[in-house]
């Protein structure tokens, strides 16, 4: 919104300082600002007001220290991680943007979907909440509305060159020749000629389209998983979700940069750039959280919140061809998931072999399997963001290693 306005006053009456406003890196920092604000200053509120309403979490006993204490914390605070991503985004960011669009529907659908599940374990005192095969539904049918957008919305495309860009400023000008085209390319981790191309599967009827979008589908619907499973400690999703998203905020500027994206071989995509204020708004959220959600919490985030997280992280590695990096990236959401299936497959295996149930961990997912162990929650936590921070900083650089 921002945008537009200041854009007009700049072009018609050339106010001063009003040009600002077309530099990402200015939009993408207010949004970040404006993110940490809303959270702190209208988490209390937020927090208050849970509690006047009694959305308290409902505790099952695992035998876990410290877990009787958190029995009534106020839930759903996820609510106010996705109005501090939308509100920046709304104000500073292009809306005409199809990716920003895809992003703003990605959050408020899976939102929806985890404050359904939400409200029905506090209002409609169901511990189970929302029955799995919606959920599964849900996500699906984002991964659905994201994969066809992606595959045939016109305005997605990456930019091939057919002469290279200047990297240095020369005397001559040139122009570089290129031309957007629609593809289903994305980069390789690790591999020099880094490019794969969906559309070289060998798959009959020209239909590799419906591979993309199975994939698509997979990844979104692992991923928020992935991040709802996390959220099982107090600051352990919100902190690893801002570690990823900064990663990925890297990556976008660099995917909407022509010469980064050049000197770094990776796919120019003409309007990513614009995810960047997403991005900064994305992990403004997360940290700003952090405020009321670090051991001890003051509220939890709820599958209203990790729902989110996980799509919106998600979509951002897929706009941005960076889909092939999430088991890296990911990586704290990849094992926490493996646990779980690993610790159920194991316990069905022996069971039926042995005739009784046998298990790998002391709890799955793998962060109850180490306070089990007597680490306390807030070591544990920081131990997962380090690893967290390791493998974005591996991500990172995977830019140059090749």
């Amino acid at each position: 919104m921002f945008y537009y306005i200041f854009t007009y006053l700049d072009q018609k009456i050339d106010l001063i300082g009003a040009g600002v406003f077309q530099y990402i890196s200015f939009r993408a920092g207010m949004a970040a600002v404006l993110s940490l604000l809303i959270t702190i200053f209208f988490g209390k509120r937020l927090i208050n007001l849970l509690r006047k309403k009694q959305v308290g979490e409902s505790v099952r006993d695992l035998g876990l220290e410290g877990q009787k204490e958190k029995q009534g914390t106020p839930t759903m605070g996820g609510l106010i991680i996705i109005a501090a991503i939308i509100i920046p985004t709304l104000l500073f960011a292009r809306l005409d943007n199809i990716y920003i669009i895809l992003l703003i529907v990605s959050t408020l659908w899976m939102g929806g979907i985890g404050f359904l599940d939400d409200y029905i374990k506090v209002f409609r005192k169901n511990k189970e909440g929302l029955a799995g095969r919606f959920k599964i539904i849900g996500q699906v049918g984002l991964g659905l509305i994201v994969g066809f957008t992606l595959v045939f919305h016109e305005d997605v495309k990456i930019r091939e060159f057919v002469e290279p860009v200047p990297l240095v400023q020369s005397d001559i000008p040139t122009t570089p020749v290129y031309e957007d085209v629609k593809s289903l390319k994305t980069n390789i981790p690790f591999f020099k000629n880094n490019e794969l191309d969906y559309n070289s599967i060998p798959f009959p009827g020209d239909l590799n389209w419906v591979i993309y979008i199975l994939i698509v589908v997979f990844i979104i619907t692992a991923v928020s998983n992935g991040a709802n499973i996390t959220d099982g400690i107090d600051g352990l999703a919100a902190g690893t979700s801002a570690i990823i998203g900064l990663a990925l905020a890297i990556f976008a500027y660099l995917s909407g940069n022509v010469v980064f994206s050049q000197y770094l071989n990776i796919l120019y995509v003409p309007m990513s750039g614009e995810l960047v204020i997403f991005c900064t708004a994305f992990v403004g959220a997360c940290i700003g959280f952090l405020w009321y959600n670090s051991y001890p919490a003051q509220v939890f985030m709820g599958d209203t919140g990790s729902l989110a997280l996980g799509s919106i992280i998600a979509v951002l590695a897929i706009v941005v061809r960076k889909e092939l990096l999430i088991p890296v990236l990911c990586g704290i959401f990849l094992i926490e998931n493996l646990s779980v299936i690993i610790q159920v497959a194991y316990f069905k295996y022996t069971k039926k072999k042995y005739g009784e149930g046998r298990r790998i961990f002391k709890m799955s997912p793998l962060h109850h399997h180490y306070q089990k162990n007597g680490l306390h929650e807030a070591k544990i936590v920081n131990r997962f963001w380090i690893v967290g921070i390791l493998l974005a900083i591996l991500s990172l650089a995977t830019l140059k290693l090749r």
